[in-house]
């Protein structure tokens, strides 16, 4: 049974329309336990189906080492979102309900080159001294998680320095244990300092100072 319904699959064929240059969405499964990697995998196969600049690369975590260490893959199942370079954007956790949109976002992102950062924002990044790493948790029920993640994964396409990654907090609940995610969206950067909720461009690019 398919994972998307026709007229949704219709909607993802027009909201890629625009597409420009190739994107690759580079998938890792396990054959251990993973609750929803079937499914993610499926999904994948029918959003490739929609554009033909779409290319999907699957790789097993058990398997695929050389892989595994190229992309940094810990855990799945995992989504990398490239294009002519590997950006750090990644989605661990399949990207259902709410986040569907942030998948969307990442690959036309990634092949359109246009993000919504501000000159503020870019000039902040331009300067940054030292590598952030942004981990947005999520629930595929929460309306405000894909804002958070959007501006995350804008900030790593922008940025060589930043990695952003989406991680659905109920399917890596040792993860959300770990950071003590109570509510979502909550980001945590560079594993010490948190950003609650969709937080605006600035009040993000804020804590990161803090967290510099």
């Amino acid at each position: 049974m398919p994972i998307l319904e026709d007229k949704v699959l219709k909607d993802v064929e027009k909201a890629l329309q625009n597409m420009k240059k190739e994107v690759r969405l580079i998938f890792f499964k396990t054959s251990g336990e993973c609750k929803y990697c079937k499914e993610t995998q499926e999904l994948l196969e029918e959003v490739q189906g929609t554009n033909k600049l779409l290319k999907l690369e699957i790789h097993q975590i058990e398997d695929d080492k050389e892989a595994v260490k190229q992309y940094g893959v810990d855990k799945t199942p995992a989504i990398v979102v490239a294009g002519e370079k590997d950006y750090g954007i990644r989605f661990y956790g399949i990207p259902a309900g709410y986040e569907f949109s942030s998948l969307l976002s990442a690959i036309l992102m990634v092949s359109t080159g246009v993000h919504k950062l501000s000159e503020d924002g870019q000039k902040f990044l331009n300067n940054l001294a030292r590598p952030i790493h942004l981990q947005v948790f999520v629930t595929p029920t929460c309306p405000y998680c894909p804002k958070a993640v959007i501006l995350a994964q804008q900030m790593a396409y922008y940025s060589d320095k930043v990695k952003a990654d989406m991680v659905e907090v109920s399917e890596f609940p040792d993860l959300g244990k770990k950071y003590s995610v109570q509510g979502v969206p909550r980001t945590v950067i560079n594993e010490d300092w948190f950003q609650e909720g969709a937080a605006p461009e600035n009040m993000l690019i804020e804590k990161i100072k803090e967290a510099l």
